[in-house]
């Protein structure tokens, strides 16, 4: 498969594609555990979580604000434990908008990883569309 070159992908390729890996990315800066919380309520089936203080963000210094970002070796370790590798397309979500999914999808090309997008609609545009994602032979354990 070649790469998606879109900022966005629809939920429909997204339910076609079992074999993408899916992070959802939901967070409140002023309740810091919604996103697990959410995340434990219910997601895209096959979907792993990504914290923004815990894996999008590095150690904070005093002088490199709230979410610097982290150690690159680190990151590439934490994604490769994910199952994203150098083929890996990625797919980011969200409920917020796709602000704190289009900080994955920067981070990954930051780190020359170009096979990643955002779910258009996030996380609400999937549960509209009504799909349902085929079954994959890849293991979704983190």
């Amino acid at each position: 498969m070649s790469a998606v070159t879109n900022l966005l992908v629809s939920a429909e390729d997204l339910a076609a594609h079992p074999e993408w890996r899916v992070f959802d990315c939901r967070h409140d800066l002023k309740n810091t555990e919604y996103g697990r919380q959410a995340y434990a309520r219910g997601h895209i089936p096959g979907a792993l979580f990504l914290h923004l203080d815990d894996d999008l963000s590095g150690a904070k210094d005093g002088r490199n604000g709230r979410h610097p970002l982290p150690d690159v070796a680190g990151f590439a370790q934490r994604m490769s434990a994910c199952g994203v590798d150098a083929t890996t397309q990625v797919v980011a979500y969200d409920n917020e908008g796709g602000i704190f999914a289009s900080r994955l999808w920067w981070m990954l090309r930051w780190m020359g990883h170009d096979k990643v997008a955002v779910l258009d609609g996030g996380l609400a545009g999937w549960k509209r569309s009504k799909r349902r994602r085929a079954s994959s032979r890849r293991s979704r354990k983190p």
